[in-house]
């Protein structure tokens, strides 16, 4: 699993000219699940997410969580995460998860963040396209994986 955690002001998604989800101060997370990937690895990354400490402190140093800082997150499914490029210029994507386990893996990810950090997690569309727009607080941003392997 691999996650793009972007620290933001705010940041919305929209489908079809209809903003779908839109937050204040927080994550907005790119989430990409590896098609060997398992609830061990989805577990990982959602708690190190959960606990992770990028917000200013009184000092300026990056010491708070986003429960702290009563901060949202915005989480956006993209298997492109997994887009391979050494053979061509043309991004393969065999590295990814199939759609249906992919989404319920991306639902348990998005459960686990809200029921043990209770953090209000808003969702994109799975597997539609999305324009995600955001205003990066930092910019901060940190990439978060853990294999299978």
């Amino acid at each position: 699993m691999r996650v793009v955690v972007q620290r933001v002001k705010e940041a919305s998604v929209v489908v079809d000219e209809k903003i779908v989800s839109k937050i204040e101060k927080g994550f907005l997370l790119l989430v990409g699940i590896r098609k060997d990937d398992t609830l061990k690895e989805i577990e990982y990354v959602a708690r190190k997410v959960g606990k992770l400490r990028i917000f200013d402190d009184s000092d300026g140093k990056l010491n708070l969580g986003i429960k702290e800082i009563d901060g949202q997150i915005l989480s956006i499914s993209q298997f492109t995460l997994y887009g391979e490029t050494h053979k061509s210029n043309r991004p393969g994507f065999s590295l990814a998860m199939a759609y249906e386990k992919a989404n319920e893996l991306y639902l348990k990810f998005n459960e686990i963040l809200r029921q043990e950090f209770k953090i209000n997690v808003l969702p994109g569309v799975f597997g539609a396209h999305m324009d995600v727009s955001l205003i990066n607080d930092g910019p901060v941003t940190i990439i978060i994986e853990k294999t299978n392997q």
